[in-house]
């Protein structure tokens, strides 16, 4: 989302109700590990690289009207090593 886009589409002080939406994020990443064997950097990987949290200021929040809930991964599994 370009912060123009989002600006406009504020609806701070416009009365206007906020809706729950529920958002798919997919990541990806490209980590060097040190280990045995490809499976054991790819198990590594997969669960010691942790989900990062809401990294947005009270500022962004106020100023684009939105608010994070529970952020949960859905999406977890190392299928190739490079």
């Amino acid at each position: 989302m370009e912060r123009k886009r989002a600006d406009r589409s504020s609806t701070k002080g416009q009365g206007k109700r906020r809706k729950s939406y529920k958002v798919v994020l997919h990541r990806s990443y490209i980590i060097d590990v040190l280990a045995e064997n490809e499976i054991s950097a790819m198990e590594c990987a997969e669960y010691f690289i942790g989900n990062p949290g809401d990294v947005s200021t009270e500022i962004e929040k106020q100023k684009y009207n939105f608010k994070v809930g529970n952020i949960e991964m859905s999406y977890n599994e190392a299928t190739e090593t490079l």
